[in-house]
C-alpha cells in the first residue's frame, strides 16, 4: 500500500529538482492541477495511470522510489529532461564545494562577497531537500 503522505513528498522533490510549480507539473503530465493538488493534500491517492504519466514525462524518475522510497531519484545515469544551468552536475560538485580538499586539510574558501543561490541537503536515504532563493 502507498503511503500518501510520503508520495507527495517525492512528489514535491520532483517538482523541486525541476524547478517547477505544481501546475507545471500538472501540464507536463497532462492532468487537471486539482489532481495535484488533492494528491499532495493528501485527500486522493494517485492512480495507475497519474503514475505511469510520470515515469513517461520525467524518465529519471525510477518506480520504486515514487511508489515507496526505494531505489535513486534521479537515476545517475540519466540527465534532467529540461536542462537548466547548473553549479549541480556531477562533474561540477568536486569545483563547487565551499571547502576543498588539498593534501588532507581542509581549506576553507572565501564565500563572504558571494551571494548563496541554492542550498541542497542530501540525506542518507537517497532523497533531498533543495532550498532556494526567491
Amino acid at each position: 500500500m502507498i503511503n500518501v503522505e510520503k508520495f507527495a513528498e517525492r512528489l514535491n522533490i520532483i517538482m523541486n529538482y525541476y524547478e517547477i510549480s505544481a501546475a507545471l507539473f500538472a501540464e507536463k503530465i497532462d492532468v487537471q492541477r486539482s489532481s495535484i493538488s488533492h494528491i499532495l493534500s493528501g485527500r486522493n491517492k494517485p492512480s495507475l495511470d497519474f503514475v505511469l504519466k510520470i515515469l513517461k514525462e520525467f524518465p529519471d524518475v525510477e518506480l520504486y522510489w515514487l511508489l515507496n522510497g526505494t531505489g535513486n531519484f534521479p537515476k545517475s545515469e540519466v540527465k534532467k529532461a529540461n536542462p537548466t544551468p547548473s553549479l549541480f552536475t556531477e562533474e561540477n560538485l568536486e569545483l563547487k564545494k565551499t571547502t576543498e580538499v588539498l593534501n588532507e586539510q581542509v581549506i576553507p574558501v572565501d564565500i563572504q562577497n558571494n551571494e548563496i543561490d541554492r542550498i541542497v541537503i542530501f540525506f542518507k536515504d537517497g532523497t533531498f531537500k533543495n532550498y532556494k532563493q526567491q
